[in-house]
């Protein structure tokens, strides 16, 4: 079980880091997808983790300098260059930290307490935290804090009291995914009867790869019998000792063959969230400077496809996409485009819109919610004019998206990923189709475009 348990943990990606990072009052969802992960370890020695680590702490000081030219007086410097300096001081770090997670009542206080009181489970020092219960609060990124704080220790021991549920199944993989050391605890195994706890324990071990330990932390107390010599009966119920011992077993196995290995893997994760925070920072400082840039040409685009109406699709996506925008938006993020190499840029992404059927869509779409007002819908231009500028703020949004994912420019001439872009299209699209969305900016390009008219009413 060690073996299995210590392949499992061979590999840490930055952005297949699952963490809730708490930004100006807000969460954000680092990137799930490990196939975009871009900084996977694949050697297991502590040498090369080091030198991944190096390597982070000396990228997120560029991005925490950037911050710092960008906006001197952002409140998070200070948060973020603590946190950094905080860091330098972990590989050092003599105590073991291990969290212990699980659903409601399955036993995680009484886990660690129990664990507290072993003598010789470990020569270092052992620091237990107790999560919240997790699927506590209903929503899809209802545990994203409960995960964050999970890729911060060293160790994740997940308990259940049974087999486990599509929820439970769904957060192991995802901690599988991260590549965090964990053991899942199989606790309360004595409320069932011997053939249903191995059927459960069986489940779980084809689940979870092999990855399980039962125990019962806190058995329920049986009826003792004693038959007096004179044939009385004495009955009373009786506290049995804790069964713990396959979890002190192997929990001691990994703290003594591991301990360096596991400070060193849980430093360079925190690393990498730290960097994923700083750049989450740097982003939104970013997106407000993109933000009137991005309103400034679809408004401009508005009223240039209002005065001039033009059918077809493929003038209008053409029209749609500014190469002066592609500039501007490059400037702020740090990638030195030129005019020339904008103009390539706005002209693919021209294409890429025709081919991916959105200029079509969006000009239905708006269509749509105009034919609700009949003087609107009459008036020459303002489906061109709207879609138009639906169309600029969508490029827009996806140049800031896709821009977000790249690193400092350090040269120009450094070519886009077509197929990168694509993604970001479709993705940004479809996150502005919701009616909602769309009626809303319907109604504000109206005002614009005809600003005289009664506001549209949608049916």
């Amino acid at each position: 079980m060690l073996n299995s348990w210590y392949d499992s943990i061979v590999q840490v990606g930055e952005f297949s880091l699952l963490s809730a990072v708490v930004v100006g009052g807000g969460l954000w969802l680092l990137n799930q997808n490990q196939a975009q992960a871009d900084e996977l370890l694949d050697d297991i020695s502590v040498e090369n983790a080091l030198a991944k680590l190096n390597e982070g702490i000396a990228k997120t000081e560029v991005i925490i300098h950037q911050i710092i030219q960008e906006a001197v007086n952002h409140p998070q410097i200070k948060t973020l260059q603590d946190q950094l300096s905080q860091l330098h001081l972990e590989l050092d770090r003599q105590e073991i930290q291990i969290a212990v997670t699980g659903s409601k009542s399955v036993g995680k206080s009484t886990v660690i307490q129990t664990l507290k009181n072993v003598e010789g489970l470990s020569k270092h020092s052992l620091h237990f935290v107790e999560t919240s219960p997790l699927f506590a609060e209903i929503g899809e990124n209802s545990d994203l804090v409960i995960l964050s704080k999970l890729q911060t220790s060293d160790v994740v021991l997940f308990l259940t009291n049974g087999d486990l549920t599509n929820s439970e199944f769904q957060v192991w993989q995802k901690l599988k995914a991260l590549k965090q050391p964990t053991l899942l605890v199989f606790n309360k195994q004595d409320q069932y009867i011997a053939e249903d706890r191995n059927i459960i324990l069986q489940s779980l071990q084809q689940k979870t790869g092999g990855n399980v330990v039962a125990t019962a932390v806190s058995p329920l107390p049986v009826k003792v019998k004693k038959h007096e010599t004179d044939g009385t009966i004495q009955e009373w119920m009786e506290q049995p000792a804790p069964n713990i011992q396959e979890l002190t077993q192997n929990l001691g196995q990994i703290l003594s063959a591991q301990a360096q290995y596991l400070v060193c893997k849980t430093t360079l994760r925190k690393v990498l969230l730290l960097k994923a925070e700083a750049k989450n920072c740097l982003n939104q400082i970013r997106g407000d400077r993109s933000s009137p840039i991005i309103e400034q040409n679809q408004w401009i685009a508005a009223a240039a496809a209002f005065a001039n109406p033009l059918p077809a699709l493929d003038i209008l996506a053409t029209a749609a996409i500014n190469a002066q925008m592609v500039v501007d938006l490059g400037n702020i993020y740090q990638q030195k485009i030129s005019l020339e190499q904008a103009q390539q840029v706005a002209a693919t992404m021209g294409s890429l819109m025709l081919k991916l059927g959105l200029v079509e869509l969006s000009t239905k779409a708006v269509t749509g919610i105009l034919k609700t007002n009949a003087i609107t819908f009459v008036a020459g231009g303002v489906v061109e004019g709207v879609s138009a500028a639906y169309l600029t703020r969508i490029a827009g949004l996806s140049l800031v998206a896709y821009f977000e994912q790249q690193e400092i420019a350090l040269e120009t001439g450094n070519g886009l990923n077509l197929e990168k872009l694509r993604q970001v299209l479709q993705t940004v699209f479809q996150q502005n189709q919701r009616m909602a969305i769309l009626e809303t900016f319907v109604k504000q390009g109206v005002k614009r475009l005809l600003p005289d008219t009664k506001p549209v009413e949608v049916v």
